[in-house]
């Protein structure tokens, strides 16, 4: 069991009147990029609320919301705490809802930004990389390439991204990646499938399910973002970084966020219009 004051560094500070529902819509996507292991301890919630930058009663209803929806665990008594417990899945509705409300050029927007901060934080980490920060993402990118589940290809692909940035030993490009995974990284592994699945089962009370309306021919957009695929690009931007060659990591890095604006666009424009 690991003490989550770390991964909790990772999470960017709110700001000084952060609501609670803002602190759980973060601990909880940092939950599902992988930054917790299931079972990790919480900070105490003095240092937990000074971390991220809101009051300990703020802090105490988050953690409430967090208990209802499962996703953290406290127990009482000498070795007590709040304890994370992570799901098996994520919230596939959350996220096809989340995609499903974006537009195109807000997405466009997204991927300029982690344009910019990955090329970055590949080239730093080419120059600045630690022997143990290279096997760790070599073992990330072998994670992506058998990872069979939604949560578990997030999780690989997430946390490889971040761990790039923080081999750049980077504070602002780290806490940007983080910022960038989480808007964008638990998108890109959904599929035509989650949302035909999720419309299915979208109709309104008294209506029954609503009929799902065709996606895009199989021929305009693949059925799946492939790891395999994902995870050859992370090798390769882990080789670059390991042979000390920040132009071609900071190149590789780049066309790998390129490539990921173009399925979730094609992801997004397959989704049934009304």
């Amino acid at each position: 069991m690991t003490d989550g004051r770390y991964a909790v560094s990772l999470i960017p500070p709110l700001a000084a009147a952060g609501r609670a529902d803002e602190v759980v819509h973060r601990v909880s996507q940092a939950i599902q990029l992988g930054l917790f292991v299931d079972g990790e301890q919480l900070p105490s919630e003095t240092d937990f609320a000074a971390q991220l930058g809101v009051s300990a009663m703020t802090l105490r209803e988050a953690l409430a919301t967090l208990r209802e929806q499962g996703l953290v665990e406290t127990r009482r008594g000498r070795t007590g705490g709040t304890f994370i417990r992570r799901p098996a899945s994520p919230p596939v509705r959350a996220l096809c809802e989340r995609l499903r409300t974006m537009t195109t050029s807000a997405l466009r927007d997204l991927a300029d930004e982690q344009f910019a901060v990955s090329g970055a934080a590949a080239k730093l980490a080419a120059a600045r990389a630690s022997s143990v920060s290279v096997r760790r993402l070599r073992t990330l990118a072998d994670q992506l390439a058998t990872a069979a589940s939604l949560g578990s290809r997030i999780r690989a692909d997430s946390r490889f991204h971040i761990e790039v940035a923080i081999a750049s030993q980077s504070e602002r490009l780290t806490r940007l990646e983080v910022e960038s995974q989480t808007r964008l990284g638990e998108l890109l592994w959904l599929t035509p499938a989650n949302l035909a699945a999720e419309q299915r089962g979208s109709g309104a009370p008294g209506q029954g399910a609503r009929a799902a309306g065709p996606l895009l021919p199989v021929r305009d957009v693949a059925q799946s973002f492939d790891p395999a695929e994902a995870a050859a690009e992370h090798r390769a931007i882990v080789a670059a970084i390991a042979a000390e060659d920040g132009d071609k990591a900071r190149l590789l890095a780049e066309r790998h966020v390129e490539r990921n604006l173009r399925w979730l666009t094609a992801l997004r424009l397959a989704m049934a219009l009304g």
